[in-house]
């Protein structure tokens, strides 16, 4: 296992520091049957709604739910560019393996033939979708989801993202042609949680970003021989840009990384500015809000403001000033599920919103607003209760979209009052 951060550590001392430190901070769950079991994944489904934080603006708007569908088990959504004064259409996958093309004006539900077979479990199965830069005249879209091993990696399981044509998008049988690999988690493990694999194009369309997580093994985030625990820059077509971070390491699959050091990342956006911000779940406590920044180690798991599942305590990031450290955290956790910057389009149904990060919480069950300014600190703004758990929130074009999780997960639309 290498372990490196930001300065590229030297002292002959610091490498058996480093060494004990993950040592003793993984003692409690060296057994990797503990480590990847349900009692870890329940441990944010059982944790108890954090009260919000203290500075509540005074301009908090207030709205409604509108209620377009009712899907099982849904976990991301996206919308298709309008076609003139057309209803809005949404993306929307199903962990089970579906995707649907969702009319929000009558809330019928169109399923998209061709989905890849996917490994449903855990934390697993159809992830994240999102519309190529040049969809419109393509009409290419990427998916993730969770494929099991074969062979030698029988039992173990990986996240993948694949390319795909979306053909057929005004018929009754729209379907995915001509699919192509993008890229996949190296090496496939044992167990079913923190795959992460958010997907999220750069405000020019020219790179691609991955989130990949450390599949609950812990050391993976600090290894640059595998890609787990990293958050990944590509070009559309899968290649790695020459000018990331790690290119000149000789090692092919460092080739790849934008930053490292990440547990489990399930929420990225890019705001106004340009800056890419990004949330992951922290273990007991330690939920974080992070600014993402070319090369930087966000010290996962040798620094964090959680304990072990264990109860045994982790070294604060003020600990490590060599690691970034995060902009906000929450403890108890808000268990952040994905993340949306709202900006007014066509429609600005919640300007005091504008510029904001919507983050929906599924123990919190909660959607949370965070604001930024431009000296790049952030901080949660207002918390709304949603009663249910939020898999996904989505701003697009000055309206607000959000997904209920499990069973019977609603989309809602937030409507103004």
């Amino acid at each position: 296992m290498a372990i490196i951060n930001k300065k590229y550590l030297s002292t002959p001392l610091t490498l058996p520091i480093i060494v004990a430190t993950l040592l003793i901070s993984t003692s409690a769950c060296s057994n990797q049957s503990a480590v990847n079991t349900n009692e870890d994944l329940a441990e944010y489904k059982e944790a108890k709604t954090s009260d919000a934080n203290s500075s509540m603006s005074a301009d908090k708007p207030d709205f409604t739910t509108k209620a377009i569908a009712k899907f099982d088990e849904p976990w991301a959504m996206t919308v298709l560019p309008k076609v003139d004064n057309a209803p809005q259409r949404i993306l929307v996958t199903q962990k089970t393996g579906e995707l649907f093309i969702v009319d929000t004006a009558k809330g019928n539900k169109t399923k998209i033939e061709g989905v890849p077979k996917v490994a449903y479990g855990g934390q697993g199965g159809l992830g994240d979708v999102i519309i190529a830069p040049d969809f419109v005249t393509s009409n290419n879209i990427y998916l993730s989801y969770v494929e099991a091993g074969k062979g030698a990696d029988s039992n173990k399981f990986g996240a993948k993202v694949i390319k795909a044509t979306l053909s057929g998008l005004e018929t009754t049988v729209p379907s995915l042609q001509a699919i192509t690999p993008i890229w996949e988690q190296s090496p496939k493990v044992k167990g079913q949680g923190h795959y992460s694999h958010r997907l999220l194009f750069s405000p020019d369309g020219q790179y691609l970003f991955i989130s990949s997580g450390e599949r609950q093994e812990k050391t993976p985030a600090q290894d640059m021989k595998v890609n787990l625990g990293k958050i990944i820059r590509l070009n559309p077509d899968g290649s790695a840009p020459t000018d990331n971070p790690f290119s000149d390491t000789g090692n092919d699959i460092a080739k790849q990384f934008w930053t490292v050091g990440h547990r489990n990342v399930l929420g990225m956006a890019f705001d106004d500015n340009g800056r890419l911000w990004a949330h992951e779940m922290g273990p007991r406590g330690g939920d974080e809000f992070n600014l993402i920044e070319k090369g930087n180690n966000y010290g996962w798991p040798i620094v964090s403001n959680g304990r072990n599942y264990s109860g045994i305590d982790i070294p604060d990031h003020n600990t490590r000033p060599e690691f970034e450290a995060p902009k906000i955290t929450w403890t108890p956790v808000i268990s952040p599920s994905s993340m949306s910057i709202y900006t007014a389009g066509n429609h600005n149904d919640f300007p005091s919103w504008q510029g904001n990060a919507l983050i929906s919480g599924l123990s919190s069950k909660a959607l949370i607003i965070v604001s930024f300014d431009k000296d790049n600190r952030a901080a949660e703004h207002d918390r709304y209760d949603m009663g249910e758990r939020i898999r996904s929130v989505l701003a697009v074009d000055g309206q607000v979209w959000v997904l209920e999780d499990g069973n019977d997960g609603r989309l809602l639309r937030l409507m103004p009052k």
